[in-house]
């Protein structure tokens, strides 16, 4: 059903109803696409602005962060495949027509996410400490991970409607509320930090515990935000027309004149809700291995630092720090593979694996070649990349070599992560758990400890290991997306 062709010429400006499944794929790709980067890039603003700042406070704050940011990342891992299975679920039902049925996937998604992720931050909140311990860091160290690691958990709450009800639209189409709404409380983030970590003006002065509050405040914005137009019916649309005949520069940026609310296509409601068993286990059945893949890919990232630690706080630092660079460089593939596999699965839906497939490939494509420019950037400005979080000259030559190491993995990740956005977007979540499981516990790990232990690389070799990991990757997902074998998953 191709909507555009039969809706009045007034509703056709509602972008997001359009049919994904006609028209130019790039154009789809970029219309679906950017904002879905966009909230990606703002997405990781939150702990890497967390880093900026809290790299003032010293070496021991930054490592304390680090490690406690890749611990709670492992528990929320578990919770992604909930939003997984809900993304694969809606964007088959609106491809093949049913936005009831899509309705119902989302209002069953939201409420077993909010179990979910009160049961998890409770036993984060309880096991803090006793995870950062487990790694065999310095006091000052636990000390900072551990505060940063309770209130985060209390947040993870917020965080989980919010990721929730952004899968839920981008799903369905829309991906400029999603990105709106990231925008206004990633404002807030960025503004509100500093005050809590410094404690300035009429704010006291938290450390690390500051930046961990700022994230708390600004979640729960994003989660009101968020769920208000899901429930309301409401999404956001971008009056184009408007913005190129906006005249000044401040005419076009002023977005009460550019930005509308008109109805969406989902309107979700729990008036005289009932659970829906069915809808629950096929969400499960596609979220459970989406849930192990992000937990043995966030796991085995953790072990890491274990190979890290024995070379001191500035190598655990610096490891840190580059995790944290890497995550933000790989945000934008996240975001354009996401509507691949918006794009992918709808099309699944409608009946047409053919443009499903070129669908994945166009967008491999295009990110591919800008993982390739962003990576030339790197060779020559790493260590000024590195001087943003801390101006330490023996942190800011680690983590440079580390960050040069890793422009290998980055020429690479951009398919791997469209790849595996194209297979989730479909429900072909098994094929990303295998491949993630042989390349991080049969590579990726052993090589962590071998490498560093017995070769002449030191802790170097814990970058090349993480590195030989995505190339395999690489590999695996091409050889299985070119097979087609996708094509015919049901769910």
């Amino acid at each position: 059903m191709d909507q555009e062709t039969t809706e009045e010429p007034g509703d056709k400006r509602r972008s997001f109803r359009r049919d994904w499944t006609r028209g130019s794929i790039i154009r789809n790709l970029l219309l679906l696409g950017w904002p879905m980067s966009i909230n990606a890039i703002m997405t990781m603003m939150g702990p890497t602005i967390d880093m900026i700042w809290v790299g003032k406070l010293g070496e021991a704050s930054i490592a304390g962060v680090g490690v406690a940011g890749t611990a709670v990342m492992v528990v929320n891992s578990a919770r992604m495949g909930l939003t997984t299975g809900t993304r694969a679920m809606i964007a088959r039902f609106i491809g093949a027509g049913d936005d009831k049925g899509a309705n119902n996937v989302g209002q069953q998604a939201v409420v077993i996410s909010a179990v979910f992720s009160i049961f998890m931050a409770v036993i984060g909140i309880v096991l803090a400490e006793s995870i950062m311990r487990a790694f065999g860091l310095e006091e000052e160290v636990v000390s900072e991970g551990a505060a940063y690691m309770r209130i985060m958990f209390v947040g993870s709450i917020a965080m989980s409607f919010r990721m929730m009800a952004e899968s839920v639209m981008q799903a369905s189409g829309d991906s400029l509320t999603p990105m709106m709404a990231s925008a206004g409380f990633r404002i807030l983030h960025v503004v509100l930090c500093p005050f809590l970590v410094f404690g300035w003006w009429i704010f006291p002065a938290m450390g690390v515990s500051g930046a961990a509050l700022t994230n708390v405040i600004s979640q729960s914005l994003g989660a009101v935000v968020g769920l208000g137009a899901l429930f309301s019916g409401k999404s956001v649309w971008l009056d184009r027309e408007r913005w190129w005949n906006g005249g000044s520069i401040l005419g076009r940026i002023a977005l009460w004149r550019v930005v509308r609310l008109v109805p969406s296509r989902l309107r979700l409601s729990l008036r005289n809700f009932n659970l829906d068993r069915t809808i629950i286990w096929r969400i499960v059945r596609i979220g459970i291995p989406a849930s192990v893949t992000g937990i043995e890919r966030s796991f085995a990232n953790l072990v890491l630092v274990f190979f890290v630690t024995p070379f001191g706080t500035t190598a655990v630092a610096a490891h840190s720090l580059i995790q944290r660079v890497a995550q933000f460089a790989h945000m934008p593939a996240q975001g354009i593979g996401q509507a691949a596999g918006v794009l992918a699965g709808q099309n699944l839906g409608a009946g047409q694996p053919g443009r499903a497939e070129r669908t994945g490939w166009t967008a491999a494509a295009l990110f591919s070649v800008a993982m390739v420019i962003a990576s030339l950037v790197i060779v020559f400005w790493a260590e000024d990349i590195m001087g943003i979080f801390n101006p330490e000259p023996a942190l800011k030559a680690l983590g440079g070599d580390f960050l040069r190491i890793e422009i290998v993995a980055f020429m690479v990740f951009g398919l791997v992560m469209v790849l595996t956005q194209c297979l989730n977007g479909v429900g072909d979540t098994w094929i990303p758990m295998i491949t993630t499981l042989l390349s991080m516990w049969l590579i990726q790990v052993p090589l962590a400890y071998f490498l560093p232990k017995y070769t002449d690389l030191g802790v170097y070799g814990v970058r090349w290991a993480i590195v030989s990991a995505i190339v395999l990757r690489a590999i695996i997902y091409t050889a299985y997306f070119k097979s087609g074998r996708w094509k015919s998953k049901r769910i």
